[in-house]
């Protein structure tokens, strides 16, 4: 074996092994579209970056399959719109996989669930959706929460009002130019509830039901026809639960595990 053929194999190895740490280096980004207007899932801090635990989950995920996340800011009812006119790659912002979503986006498995309750104020007693008649009720936009409103609430006579955000629902909650609202009860717990602004307001029902609205839990949206890009995520979500990072993030905002049942 000559000094000449082992240098030569030497530099072979090196070219393969740096054309795969290329190759590594050379996966895309992935484009993330996230509504930051969701605490504690999504927000923005006072520096304007995003954080909240759909931030973290997605950071994580991008970890394990080697890209990096890059965040796109958009409003929750131009979501599905802005991926199917790929602006993004994913949508991670707890948009729960139900129905009328699965007809025209792909979802990967859930990352969490929780469930969705009405809030009013302290001391209303409610009854079902005829006890809300004549009461102004804000949601979300395009959310699971509005449309329960319409199916439920609007026949029994409630005026339901729909805003672009969860921010200027809770303004109007506590000016009493609402009544009250449906929304998850994380999130509505944790945006209004347990601050100053929401101490006169409490939850009034129980965790709602109907299936085919409320869906099987936050998952992450795609565009049909990428079974690869759903493993791969799949694979990550099943990843990051198995090795206490999902545990670790989830501690960071709760005290309970939003995974909910296998």
């Amino acid at each position: 074996m000559t000094r000449k053929w082992v240098l030569g194999l030497v530099a072979g190895v090196w070219m393969l092994g740096s054309a795969a740490v290329s190759a590594q280096q050379a996966l895309p980004d992935l484009k993330v579209a996230v509504d930051l207007s969701y605490e504690p899932f999504t927000y923005k801090l006072s520096s304007g970056q995003p954080a909240g635990f759909d931030i973290d989950i997605a950071n994580a995920l991008c970890a394990q399959i080697k890209r990096k996340c890059v965040f796109v800011e958009q409003v929750w009812d131009g979501m599905i719109p802005g991926l199917q006119a790929k602006k993004y790659d994913v949508i991670i912002s707890s948009m729960a996989k139900n129905e009328d979503r699965a007809r025209v986006v792909d979802f990967t498995n859930k990352y969490y669930h929780t469930g969705s309750r009405i809030v009013m104020p302290k001391g209303f007693k409610y009854s079902g959706p005829e006890s809300l008649k004549g009461k102004k009720i804000g949601v979300l936009k395009a959310s699971i929460q509005e449309k329960w409103a319409l199916t439920y609430l609007k026949p029994a006579g409630a005026d339901v009002v729909s805003y672009p955000g969860r921010d200027p629902v809770y303004l109007d909650i506590n000016s009493g130019r609402l009544d009250g609202s449906v929304a998850d009860s994380v999130e509505i717990a944790y945006g209004f509830l347990k601050k100053p602004e929401g101490q006169n307001f409490e939850f009034v029902s129980e965790t709602l039901v109907d299936k085919k609205i409320f869906g099987e839990g936050a998952s992450i949206a795609m565009r049909k026809g990428q079974p690869e890009l759903k493993k791969t995520l799949n694979d990550a979500i099943a990843a990051i639960r198995a090795d206490g990072r999902y545990k670790q993030i989830a501690d960071k905002y709760f005290d309970f595990d939003p995974y909910g049942k296998d």
